[in-house]
């Protein structure tokens, strides 16, 4: 019966560790602005499970901007605190004035995870097209790591199949593993089991993926990979995960 015992506990925790994806967040209100009525977007930023709806606190961000047309804007001074799935999150509003495509970008403060004994960073973004304007959305930031689109990361209907690259300090990741889950905002999806609630697929060896989101919504893409220097916690050096993340809408035909 001990044996057995561990065993069902080994197993246990095991299943439980399936559904344990952290991503970041940064979630428009919409995901394209194509007239002027729709100027004034809000955006969600947080850390969480987004299938499960499990939020964790996220502290005030080290960075959070905007890019256009290769030009930074500091949006850090423009985010209020919110609850955000039960936890401490971030929120912000953005009017768009002109044509273009803006860049949302995140830099969160390390996170230290217990359950996998690592702090956890991960570099967020949206990419969100304002009046008619598509140009520059394959535009790396030079975030420390990044995933760079090679569809066009707005106006897809669910079922398109998407593709981006994989960066980290610039350069492609060979092979990296890519996490992706949908964010179940109104709890309307139910996962079979554990396994399905995070997606895993592997880039190639010019570090890209390719997905198809298999219904309408925001999907995160998140590719993860460890870095070369470690942080201190509580005197012990440990492990940094860095996480490049992305988020897509993808959306349902509109029938007349």
């Amino acid at each position: 019966m001990r044996i057995t015992g561990v065993l069902i506990l080994a197993l246990t925790l095991a299943t439980a560790s399936q559904a344990q994806a952290h991503f970041g967040m940064v979630i428009p209100s919409k995901s394209t602005v194509p007239e002027k009525q729709d100027a004034i977007v809000s955006l969600d930023v947080a850390f969480a499970h987004p299938f499960e709806g499990h939020g964790m606190d996220m502290e005030s961000p080290k960075a959070f901007f905007v890019v256009l047309d290769g030009k930074k804007q500091d949006m850090k001074a423009a985010i209020k605190s919110q609850t955000f799935m039960g936890h401490k999150a971030w929120k912000a509003q953005y009017t768009f004035n002109r044509p273009g495509v803006y860049q949302f970008a995140v830099e969160p403060q390390p996170y230290f995870e217990p359950a996998e004994d690592c702090f956890i960073v991960h570099y967020t973004k949206a990419i969100v097209p304002a009046f008619g304007s598509e140009d520059g959305w394959d535009v790396p930031l030079g975030l420390k790591t990044e995933i760079v689109p090679l569809t066009r990361p707005f106006g897809n209907y669910a079922g398109n199949v998407f593709q981006g690259r994989v960066l980290l300090d610039g350069k492609p990741v060979p092979g990296a593993e890519i996490e992706v889950e949908h964010y179940n905002k109104t709890g309307k999806y139910k996962a079979p089991d554990d396994y399905y609630v995070t997606q895993v697929i592997k880039a190639d060896d010019n570090g890209v993926f390719t997905y198809a989101a298999p219904w309408a919504g925001w999907w995160g893409f998140a590719a993860l990979n460890t870095a070369p220097e470690k942080m201190d916690y509580k005197g012990t050096p440990k492990d940094m995960e860095l996480g490049a993340v992305l988020w897509v809408e993808f959306a349902a035909p509109v029938h007349k």
